[in-house]
């Protein structure tokens, strides 16, 4: 159960994939688009249920509970050792060497 006043993540479906607009690749088409969004909690609810919440803006928002204290993770991707020559070129380019 969480609780009441919680920082929370909800998740709603916008547009199922039969309304989805022409034209949009195909892969696209066959998913959801769906939204997340942080908030504080406004009743006690359980993970995968539906739930209210007001985000930092004072936004009234409703979906589905999906996280309790949700943390952002962002990645990039594998490391490119390309990308650590791209400055020294840069230089070289522009100022015919290191710096």
């Amino acid at each position: 159960m969480v609780k009441k006043g919680t920082w929370v993540c909800v998740t709603k479906t916008l547009l199922e994939e039969s309304e989805r607009a022409a034209g949009i690749p195909e892969d696209t088409a066959k998913t959801p688009l769906r939204m997340w969004v942080n908030g504080f909690l406004q009743e006690d609810a359980e993970i995968g249920s539906d739930a209210v919440i007001y985000t930092k803006m004072n936004r009234r928002e409703t979906g589905v509970l999906e996280s309790a204290l949700p943390t952002t993770s962002v990645d990039y991707g594998d490391f490119v050792p390309e990308i650590l020559q791209i400055g020294a070129s840069a230089r070289e380019l522009l100022y015919g060497g290191a710096k």
